[in-house]
């Protein structure tokens, strides 16, 4: 009778299997999408978007490269579904934002905003998917597009005005332009200024880009 080794015990079974290939049963279906999205997200932010390859996500994540493309299909999709993690903060804030008197959104985006990038736990992703934007025109199109539909949209449905797709834009631009700048190239003073004097000082710049002459 052959004897059992301790390389043929279930542990050892588990460390030599081969990534899954096909479809995974329904039931870890969930669990297999969340890991390839917590996997694509950690290369984006370490490789950028042009370095990031579907088999170097499927290699992290321990799948098939099939099963990424079975849930995502492209690159860009995935990468679109990052940044629709990273951005659910704002995604799941915007309604809040835009409740109140229309005089003060200036004000709540403003600091929506700045606390978003205060967080580390919100940083982190934000500053991935705004380094792969900038450096992309595939992700900044991407990028460009969630913004839009999801953000911009809603605050310019707010304004009575004929240019508000214009002034939600501009009041964008106003606030990613003060991110870059604080929080992904750093440049001083700006970058250890004190959050609620930010808010304070650019709050009524956003307002005025919303509902000014």
């Amino acid at each position: 009778m052959t004897g059992v080794t301790a390389s043929d015990g279930p542990a050892a079974s588990a460390q030599g299997a081969p990534r899954r290939r096909g479809r995974p049963p329904r039931t870890e279906s969930a669990g297999t999408r969340d890991r390839i999205l917590d996997a694509a997200r950690e290369q984006f932010s370490a490789r950028g978007y042009e370095k990031t390859s579907v088999r170097g996500i499927a290699k992290a994540a321990g799948v098939d490269s099939a099963l990424v493309h079975h849930y995502f299909g492209t690159k860009e999709r995935v990468f679109e579904a990052a940044v629709e993690v990273a951005f659910g903060p704002v995604l799941d804030e915007r309604d809040s934002v835009l409740e109140g008197p229309l005089h003060e959104v200036g004000e709540r985006m403003t600091r929506m905003i700045v606390g978003l990038w205060e967080n580390p736990v919100t940083r982190a992703p934000l500053l991935a998917i705004v380094r792969s934007a900038v450096n992309n025109d595939a992700a900044a199109a991407v990028f460009r597009r969630l913004v839009a539909s999801q953000l911009l949209r809603r605050v310019a449905g707010q304004l009575d005005r004929p240019d508000a797709e214009l002034r939600a834009e501009l009041a964008a631009a106003q606030l990613v332009g003060v991110a870059m700048i604080r929080y992904v190239i750093r440049v001083e003073p700006l970058a250890s200024a004190d959050p609620e004097d930010i808010v304070r000082r650019v709050a009524p710049v956003v307002q005025g880009h919303l509902t000014g002459g």
